[in-house]
Parts: structure tokens; sequence; C-alpha cells
């Protein structure tokens, strides 16, 4: 995009090689670290083995946890799928990208982390879901000819979905379709480690966005996968049947890393992308309150590690909240990039200092705000509202009451005010947002698409006749 200057400095490589110290194999070639962003897709905070979930196991999630920074204060950026997806990419509210909800497109007026790594020299991909090209319903392979595809915002090679998939997906290598027979998070971990392996081989570092489709309904999980959990209802069973498999693809990812001697100066950053689901047993969020949809800490808190052996050598376990909006600007720092590549305003910060050390307070609040609802993050204590034009707002101490419970604001009156003073002030720049001033035209392009079906674009209809013998794509055929 005009708007980034594209550039990295090559004094800037001496400062990350030092940074970093040397590496083996490949990587002693690379000076910027390989990043790789791995996203679940509803999966809970409490759906964990280091949480102590009672009937999942995720041995290479607690692996990873055991090798890196385990965040037990991370949120997504919103309470479900587009939006927290469109936080990652730009650093920003959701609703100031014009991903208002589910299935809106993101605007290509936004600058995105991938258009930024790319042009300091990183190769780019994106494996599995998309969902930022303002399609509804069960994910179908991305057209060639879609204007909002992967590589319209930065990512050279794609293999991606519009929205979640399930076993044997059909995806769409730019624009290609492609039928894989397996779990479809093995398939988008396997696809990514062979884009990793060409550029290791090529000793160019590699920037690798994995969104998973799992375990987002609906749940189609292997016997054996499913086996442990012969006591759960059917669709828990092949809930946790597909994480079982989709942590065992974690496993697999990271023995590819090792296995090409890049692991050590490899990123590693897992989250999800909205809380936990109703009606799974057990419960999805660990005791917190409210599910996938809600503000409140089971809609938004989520799992998270980054692992980077290079630079967190030993465990940790950190309690300083953090969200997705800040992925893009600590990227930004960690490769030496400008500030400039950050669209203005931000509402994340880089935490590249907590990777090595423990900080203290937060200096920038968290905010959230999805289809009218809002809260806003300040440290220990939390505000929020159910319509943020109201005048109706909550306030919980998270340090003493992660399950709000309590509502403190009568015994906390000046930080409600304060804190309900800045969400409305922050909810003035959205608005400003939402109508394109932040733009260099100062308005919203007019070509970005209202969000729709796929069913309703004519591209795919030739393929109807063969769809609707599958059964993820049955529902929009009734």
């Amino acid at each position: 995009m005009s708007r980034a200057a594209w550039i990295l400095p090559s004094i800037l490589t001496a400062v990350v090689l030092g940074m970093l110290g040397s590496t083996s194999g490949v990587a002693d070639e690379v000076s910027q670290p390989n990043i790789i962003l791995v996203m679940a897709d509803d999966m809970g905070w409490g759906q964990t083995s280091y949480y102590n979930h009672p009937v999942l196991k995720t041995p290479n999630l607690d692996a990873m946890a055991a090798n890196g920074l385990r965040f037990d204060r991370f949120y997504a950026g919103a309470p479900n799928c587009s939006p927290t997806r469109a936080t990652v990419m730009t650093g920003r509210s959701n609703d100031r990208t014009g991903v208002h909800n589910h299935g809106f497109a993101l605007r290509r007026q936004e600058g995105t982390v991938a258009q930024a790594l790319r042009g300091a020299g990183y190769a780019t991909g994106h494996f599995g879901k998309w969902h930022l090209n303002g399609l509804r319903g069960p994910g179908v392979p991305i057209l060639a000819a879609d204007d909002h595809n992967p590589g319209e915002f930065g990512f050279e090679e794609w293999l991606s979905v519009t929205n979640f998939f399930d076993r044997d997906p059909i995806m769409s290598r730019r624009g290609e379709f492609v039928e894989f027979e397996g779990d479809s998070s093995e398939i988008i971990v396997d696809e990514a480690l062979k884009f990793i392996r060409a550029q290791a081989v090529a000793k160019r570092p590699s920037f690798t966005v994995i969104w998973y489709g799992t375990p987002h309904s609906p749940w189609r999980a292997a016997v054996s996968d499913k086996k442990a959990f012969s006591d759960l209802d059917k669709n828990s069973q092949d809930h946790y049947g597909e994480l079982v498999a989709m942590d065992r693809s974690i496993g697999a990812l990271r023995r590819g890393l090792k296995d090409l001697e890049i692991a050590n100066n490899t990123l590693v950053w897992f989250c999800s992308d909205n809380g936990g689901l109703p009606k799974i047993t057990p419960q999805t969020v660990g005791g917190l309150r409210g599910f996938k949809g809600s503000v409140y800490e089971g809609g938004l808190r989520v799992p998270a590690i980054v692992e980077w052996p290079a630079v967190i050598p030993e465990s940790r376990v950190t309690s300083f909240p953090a969200a997705t909006m800040d992925i893009f600007p600590t990227l930004v720092q960690i490769a030496g990039l400008s500030d400039s590549l950050l669209l203005q305003p931000q509402d994340g910060m880089s935490i590249k200092q907590l990777l090595t050390e423990e900080l203290p307070k937060r200096e920038k609040p968290i905010p959230f705000r999805h289809t009218k609802r809002a809260a806003l993050i300040d440290n220990e204590f939390k505000l929020l509202t159910q319509n943020i034009k109201s005048y109706e707002f909550e306030l919980y101490h998270l340090s003493n009451d992660p399950a709000e419970t309590t509502e403190v604001s009568g015994k906390y009156p000046e930080v409600a005010q304060r804190m309900q003073q800045a969400l409305r002030q922050w909810n003035n720049s959205v608005e400003a947002s939402v109508a394109g001033q932040d733009y260099p035209e100062g308005s919203v392009s007019a070509s970005e698409p209202e969000s729709r079906f796929w069913t309703e674009v004519e591209e795919y209809r030739p393929y109807f006749s063969d769809w609707k013998k599958r059964p993820e794509y049955k529902s929009r055929f009734k």
C-alpha cells in the first residue's frame, strides 16, 4: 500500500542478529526471526490440560507452554471470529476496520501485518480459515477473482477457505480448488510446513499464518480421536476429538521446525479467536462468565502462548493483560520496522519487552466494541456495557473476581467514572474510524462489499450441484 514504506534498513539486520544470537542450520543465514501465528477457532480459555481440564489432554500445547511464555490473561480482540482476525491483521479494534461482525470484509484501505513483513523481505503465507472477505456460511474455497482474498492483504502464498472447515476439506490454493483427505488441522499444518521448508532452504525469513477451523461446529472428529470421550454427548465427543487432532498438529509443527533446524529462531504465537462455546460438556471456559459472543471474560479471554527459544529460553507464566491487537505492533518492533506502518489510531501496543521480562502495569487499556456492546480492561479492572449508547455500565475487579460475580462500581466510584469517560472517548474515536476518517481519502471506499452468503455469489453457482452432497454445506441448500 502507498502508505507503507516497505524498507528494512540494513543496520537493523545487525541489531536483530545481535539480539537473537547465532542459531543452528539454516537459521544461521536468517537475520530476522521466522514468525508463525496460530489461531484456534472457538477454543475456550479452559480447554487445555495445563489448566487442568477434566477430560481434554493437550500434551503439545503443554510442551509449548513449558518452553515459552504462557499468558493467563490474553484476550481475543472481539467475542467472535472475523472481528478478532481483523484485529490481528491491523492492530486496531474490529469496528475501525469495517469488520463489525462475522462475515464482514476487512477494508482494503487498512494496512496489514502481512503487507508490512512482506515489504521487509519476509515470505508470507496464509493457511486455513480467512473469513475477512465478506462471505458468510460454511467455509468454501476462495475464488481467484475475490478482491478480498489473502493475496490482496499481503500473502504471496495462500491455501484458504472463506470460513470454518472440517475433515476432508476443499481449499483454494491461490484460487485453484484442491480437495484433501483427513483432519483439517493436520492438513494445514502439513501444507504450512512445506511453505516454511521452502523458505528455509532459500534462506528467506517467513511469516506464516495458520488459522484452524477447529473446534468450530459442525464437529467431525476421527473415531480414534474421540474415543477417550465416549461418556460425553455426541457433539462434545466430536468437539473434544477435534481438539485432540489440533493439539497433535501443534506437535507436528514444533517437530517440523526442529527438523529444519530453525526452531530456535522462530517465534510461534498461539491463541484462540474468541471464548469457548456453551452446550459443550465439560465446560469450555474454565469457570469464567459468559461464552463466545459475550464481552464477559468467557467470551474474550483465550489461551495464548508465545514460544521463541532464542529470546525466551525458560518458561514463564504472566498475568499481564494482552490482546490480539498487540500482535502487529509487537511484530513491527521485533522486526525493527517503522511505526509508520501502523495505521492510527492503534488499539494495541507492543509487548516485545514482556517476552524477556515481567512488566508491572499495562500503560494502555484494552478496548472492545462489538454489536453495540463494549468493554475496557485497565489492568485489574474491567468496565463493560451491553449497549455503548446507554449509561448502564458494570465494573469488575478481575484480580479478585475473574469470574465477574460481583459488580463493584459502588466500591470504586472514581475508577468507574474514570473508565466510563475513557470508554466513551474511545468510542467517539471508533465512530470516526467507521466513517473512514483515518484513511488518506477521509472516507470509506465505495467498492467495499456488504456481508453476504456465498450462495449469493454467482461465481460459486457452478459448484452447487456437487457441494449439495457434502455434509458441511447441506445447511446452505435446505
